[in-house]
């Protein structure tokens, strides 16, 4: 049986809306269905105020989706109405499905007095050899942090630098399948472990240490403990930049690297919907409330073109992630497609950056670190490497 858009809309008349008053398809809550080698792409618009408790529902259309004979998959997020006022009354509209936002530079940050060096920071003790630390961090899973975080490295490397990357998304590591690493670290003393390496890259993570389907359960203190040991028992030599893939939200990983680590700048990772918009909020206000430089802001899964008619969808909707850092004064860094080539490779662990350099999506990552690297010498007076946070 072939999927087509109105199969999918049928099934989903099954999903009832909020409340359970009428279905999510007749009550017009649908975006546009996109579907790509039998993989089904669309979001679900609820109301702003209640967000929070519209999980169950986008799980059940998610369920409904990949029963339909022939899905191989199924992403469903979803996006909130704008009431205006507060923080989204300030925002610019958005441009109209289909069509790209306009080409212009970055507003740059408001001017303020500046604070003291990181790595003078009181109560910061650096890493000996690393110049940089970079955190890619998002307010929430499922943005594609991670992919964001590895090209990034590599999109670094690339433009001549050394790198490492530190996996410290210690509930769920990612690091060991998107750059297609196994096996155990040695340890030369049996204190300071030898980074993994592969493509380039020096990379730590606690997938080395323990089975891929072994579930994390840590509390606060086992967390700061063990994101402590990864970044200090390790031979990392001399590094350029040291990017560090943090667990989404703003938990005890955030605030330990925020508050123990000299970091030299902080990039935001977002989709374009405005509900993930919401959560990287709270990620970029909590990096500023502890005096981390923000490097700018990533928008992930921004577009979608299609193989064969070469048709733009924007799924997600468009330009969200871009419209924020204008108003919010943060460097706007880039727009990363969906695209099912990133996906693919990532799997395969051949990162797309490396498995198709001359791509238009390695370009694009080249491009973001080519960004987050000018902005680390502004953050740093031009001297040196700083850190990014996604």
């Amino acid at each position: 049986m072939s999927v087509t858009k109105e199969l999918v809309t049928e099934r989903l008349r099954s999903v009832s809306g909020p409340d359970f008053s009428g279905n999510v398809v007749d009550l017009g809550m649908l975006s546009e269905i996109f579907i790509a080698d039998g993989k089904v792409f669309f979001s679900i618009t609820v109301p702003a105020a209640r967000a929070d408790q519209m999980e169950p529902l986008r799980a059940a259309a998610e369920r409904v989706v990949k029963a339909i004979p022939g899905v191989t998959g199924a992403v469903v997020t979803l996006t909130a109405e704008k009431k205006g006022g507060g923080m989204e009354a300030a925002a610019p509209p958005r441009p109209a499905p289909g069509r790209a936002a306009p080409s212009r530079p970055a507003a740059p940050p408001p001017r303020q007095a500046q604070p003291a060096p990181p790595s003078q920071s009181p109560g910061k003790r650096g890493v000996p050899g690393i110049d940089a630390i970079v955190a890619v961090a998002s307010g929430k899973g499922g943005v594609g942090k991670s992919t964001t975080a590895v090209n990034l490295a590599l999109g670094l490397a690339a433009n001549g630098l050394k790198v490492g990357v530190l996996d410290a998304d210690i509930y769920g590591p990612s690091m060991p399948r998107l750059l297609g690493m196994h096996g155990r670290p040695e340890s030369a003393d049996g204190k300071i472990l030898k980074p993994m390496q592969n493509y380039g890259l020096k990379v730590m993570s606690m997938g080395f240490l323990v089975d891929e389907e072994t579930p994390m359960i840590w509390r606060g203190p086992m967390v700061v403990s063990a994101l402590t040991q990864m970044l200090r028992e390790v031979d990392w030599g001399h590094l350029d930049v040291l990017v560090v893939d943090m667990p989404p939200g703003t938990g005890d990983a955030q605030l330990t690297m925020a508050q123990q680590v000299p970091l030299a700048g902080a990039v935001i990772v977002s989709t374009p919907q405005d509900l993930a918009l919401i959560d990287a909020r709270k990620g970029l206000n909590m990096f500023r409330k502890v005096d981390v430089p923000l490097l700018g802001i990533v928008e992930n899964m921004s577009y979608f073109i299609a193989l064969d008619t070469g048709k733009r969808y924007d799924i997600f909707g468009h330009g969200g992630a871009r419209q924020e850092a204008e108003r919010l004064g943060v460097p706007f860094l880039g727009e990363v497609p969906l695209e099912m080539g990133i996906r693919e490779s990532s799997d395969d662990g051949e990162p797309v950056t490396v498995g198709r350099p001359d791509g238009p999506e390695a370009r694009i990552y080249r491009d973001i670190a080519t960004r987050v690297w000018q902005r680390l010498q502004e953050e740093k007076g031009g001297s040196g490497p700083s850190i990014v946070f996604e």
